[in-house]
């Protein structure tokens, strides 16, 4: 497979959870969280954006978050359920994303803020339209989401090599 083919990654925060007792790994969705997710999960599907491979935290939050989103997707992605996103550092998921198989196009990640604000805002080095002022301006809120596409090898995903060509936010 060549690695100038068009690549996408859709960069996901998780839904908005409970403030609870449990320890921060086990926060289960709020309410509006079980509301807000799946209706990302249809924009999702309403774009024609059908990951290949989705990268979710372990945390409850995230993988409650993406059970809810890919049942309104037309196809289930692989998913693999990744330790290593939960408080990742935006280097730590530009290294995840580095070791993904350049077999896969479109690739799906579900993680926590700072760091997916910071992922998608590292990215982007350009975008279309009013995509990274709306992102810029809305501050990355639960159930975001932003699409970048880029081209070359995932090892080759570095600041600056993708163009935001969507954002989108229930808050909006």
């Amino acid at each position: 497979m060549s690695v100038d083919v068009l690549r996408r990654i859709v960069i996901v925060r998780h839904a908005k959870a409970e403030w609870a007792e449990e320890a921060d790994h086990e926060r289960p969705l709020a309410e509006r969280g079980r509301r807000d997710a799946p209706v990302a999960g249809r924009w999702l599907a309403s774009a024609g954006i059908t990951p290949e491979l989705t990268l979710c935290s372990s945390a409850v939050r995230t993988r409650e978050t993406w059970k809810l989103m890919v049942h309104e997707l037309p196809q289930r992605p692989k998913t693999v359920y990744e330790d290593r996103m939960y408080e990742a550092s935006l280097g730590e998921l530009i290294a995840l994303i580095n070791e993904t198989s350049d077999d896969v196009n479109d690739l799906l990640l579900v993680g926590h803020n700072p760091s997916v604000h910071a992922l998608a805002d590292a990215l982007a080095g350009d975008a279309e339209g009013d995509a990274l002022a709306r992102m810029a301006r809305g501050g990355f809120p639960t159930a975001a989401i932003a699409v970048l596409t880029f081209q070359g090898s995932w090892k080759s995903v570095e600041h600056g090599a993708g163009r935001l060509t969507a954002y989108w936010s229930p808050q909006e």
